[in-house]
């Protein structure tokens, strides 16, 4: 079998390229003291984590996929959260402050409440060098890349403030956008916008319908076909056993490992060295 030439790379997001800069409590406690819900109410930032976790999930029971199934969007399902979050520890007559909300949702929806894992910035940068000239190191003749993420529709905002160039492809509007040689990332499959979420294989799927779709916009004659896929997350369940299922090869990074070997990574640069295997 020829070895295809191009390259269809994805990557989840959360925990994979970014993480949050501090414990979620302890941001959420911080912005909290700071709006007057002082930590004597609250106690420790376990208290707010057990929280949280109770006003997410009774959330999602409510308004499933973070407010779209509903028609309540994202942003007041995250607003509906954290009033949720914080309304067990207010004094009597005391009320969760709008600043508090406007402040958290500002706060997890840029790089001021996450930090890019250190190997991504030189990861993406390689991958821009080989757009002007072709590098040894990187055998691929094309490379694609996306996101697939389980999540709202924050994840692009996120990744551009990094400085990373993310196309305006997504699931839902990826037939009205026009491609861009300078992006980073090619397009974003949001779970938010397919109704599905890791590990079921219609977001896996939406990827490919995404690169299908930008092939059929190009005139360089090339298919789905004559691209391998490869994707990149750092749960097993969800993104390696997921993936997999779906027909794609899959790596799972996880950079406390000593060493990488053929399944995982500990580093992003070590997708480099990656061959799919042999299809018997």
């Amino acid at each position: 079998m020829v070895q295809k030439r191009n390259l269809l790379l994805a990557f989840d997001a959360f925990g994979t390229l970014f993480a949050p800069k501090k414990p979620i409590p302890e941001q959420y406690g911080y912005f909290a003291a700071l709006h007057g819900i002082e930590e004597s109410q609250w106690k420790t930032h376990r208290d707010i984590m057990m929280s949280f976790g109770k006003a997410f999930k009774d959330e999602s029971r409510k308004n499933p996929n973070y407010g779209r199934a509903t028609g309540l969007g994202a942003e007041k399902w995250w607003a509906n959260v954290i009033t949720k979050t914080f309304d067990p520890f207010l004094k009597p007559g005391q009320q969760v402050p709008q600043a508090l909300v406007t402040d958290l949702l500002t706060q997890f929806s840029t790089d001021r409440g996450y930090s890019l894992f250190p190997d991504v910035i030189p990861f993406f940068q390689m991958l821009r060098n080989c757009k002007s000239r072709p590098l040894e190191r990187w055998k691929w003749d094309r490379t694609v890349v996306g996101i697939v993420t389980n999540s709202d529709d924050r994840v692009p905002g996120i990744l551009q403030s990094f400085g990373l160039e993310v196309g305006n492809r997504r699931f839902d509007i990826a037939e009205r956008v026009i491609a861009n040689s300078q992006e980073d990332i090619d397009f974003v499959i949001l779970s938010y916008d397919v109704g599905y979420e890791k590990p079921d294989r219609p977001i896996f799927d939406a990827a490919v319908e995404s690169l299908k779709q930008m092939l059929a916009k190009e005139s360089q004659g090339q298919s789905i076909e004559d691209f391998e896929k490869l994707y990149v997350g750092d749960e097993y369940e969800k993104d390696y056993v997921g993936a997999k299922n779906a027909g794609w090869n899959a790596i799972r990074l996880d950079r406390n490992l000593p060493e990488s070997d053929a399944r995982s990574i500990n580093d992003l640069s070590h997708l480099e060295q990656w061959t799919p295997m042999k299809k018997i």
